[in-house]
């Protein structure tokens, strides 16, 4: 899960990384598995120089390899926060060494 993040931070995208459905481009989804159990990390590469993990959990669902609804609803309630404040400070200079270098 941690270089599918850093080949997204260095602008790319990691063969296993797909495509979070229903939150439109941008949002991926990396699955990792481990002694039997799924786990996911969902993150947005939306906002330019930032790669912003909005939700890390174990699969837990019941209904198999579907997302809970609690889990859907965290995505979409950080995306909008991470929409936000990434409005509120982008006018903030990136520092050199970190994601979204020129």
């Amino acid at each position: 899960m941690g270089y599918a993040l850093g080949v997204a931070q260095l602008g790319g995208k990691h063969p296993q990384a797909k495509p979070w459905k229903g939150e439109g481009p941008g949002v991926f989804e990396v699955v990792e598995r481990h002694d039997g159990d799924a786990y996911r990390a969902i993150y947005t590469v939306r906002f330019e120089g930032v790669v912003c993990v909005l939700h890390a959990f174990q699969k837990k669902s019941p209904s198999g390899i579907r997302t809970a609804q609690p889990d859907v609803e965290l995505v979409r309630e950080r995306l909008k926060r991470a929409r936000a404040d990434y409005e509120a400070n982008s006018h903030r200079p990136t520092p050199q060494g970190k994601a979204g270098r020129t």
